[in-house]
């Protein structure tokens, strides 16, 4: 589906993206939802720092006592959440995360938001939209449009936890 590359050319497009909705991201803070979308948000924090030589804060939110399904699904350990010194009160966040699919981990990640602050707005970066919401979450910037039979499953490989950088449909 993607390869390094791919993602390269979808996250440098986001981060411009960034840029240019929020004039300039003087008071965006990018926060990843652990594990791959905190990846993903360090990442488009360093190409909003090359482009536009602006420091973005960065950060994760953790969002596992939030979720819709921990009576359904076995235990799972604990993120990290981390966020600037300042806060997010008054900022815009852009949540990032690898792939949007039912709407319920952003659910979850909203109301963690909630419980930490009051930003000023709130948008959702995704590397990859598969469709399928459940929820009305739509993303504000999108890498790539994978329509996806909602039996399959789309998996993210990154360089800094699997070694490799690639996207891939598995029927």
């Amino acid at each position: 589906m993607l390869e390094g590359p791919d993602i390269h050319r979808a996250l440098t497009r986001i981060a411009h993206e960034i840029l240019e909705r929020t004039k300039g991201a003087s008071d965006v803070i990018l926060l990843g939802i652990p594990t791959r979308g905190a990846t993903l948000a360090h990442r488009i924090g360093e190409r909003l720092e090359q482009v536009e030589d602006v420091k973005v804060p960065v950060g994760s939110l953790d969002i596992t006592m939030y979720r819709d399904d921990l009576r359904t699904k076995p235990a799972r350990a604990l993120g990290h959440t981390e966020l600037p010194a300042d806060g997010i009160d008054d900022k815009l966040i852009v949540l990032v995360d690898d792939v949007l699919f039912s709407g319920r981990t952003i659910r979850a990640a909203l109301d963690a938001l909630n419980d930490l602050g009051r930003p000023r707005a709130v948008q959702l970066a995704v590397l990859v939209d598969r469709g399928h919401r459940e929820l009305p979450i739509r993303a504000d910037y999108v890498g790539k449009n994978l329509p996806t039979a909602k039996s399959e499953k789309v998996k993210v490989f990154l360089a800094e936890t699997d070694g490799r950088d690639a996207v891939e449909l598995i029927k």
